[in-house]
């Protein structure tokens, strides 16, 4: 299955949207990226900085299963999503 990137952007918009929200995660995710509050704010429409999201998003498996389990969407799709926004070229089989 290869996903849009509409479908890639709108999902990493929910991850950041549910970071935000994860008063344990979103500290974590401004120390390990440098961004602020108003980075956050003023990036969330860059496909270069949701990519970000989706790779913090994926160092923990945990992460994505909460993620994913909150929202329904299968397990595979952050990482997928991942890589349609940052033009990479993977086929998933």
């Amino acid at each position: 299955m290869s996903i849009s990137s509409e479908f890639a952007e709108t999902l990493a918009l929910t991850a950041l949207g549910w970071l935000v929200t994860n008063d344990e995660l979103m500290p974590v995710f401004l120390g390990s990226t440098g961004a602020s509050i108003e980075d956050v704010r003023d990036l969330a429409g860059d496909p270069e900085f949701l990519a970000s999201v989706l790779d913090f998003l994926v160092l923990d498996d945990s992460w994505v299963m909460a993620f994913c389990d909150a929202n329904s969407f299968a397990y595979d799709l952050p990482a997928q999503a991942r890589a349609v926004l940052s033009g990479a070229d993977i086929h998933w089989t």
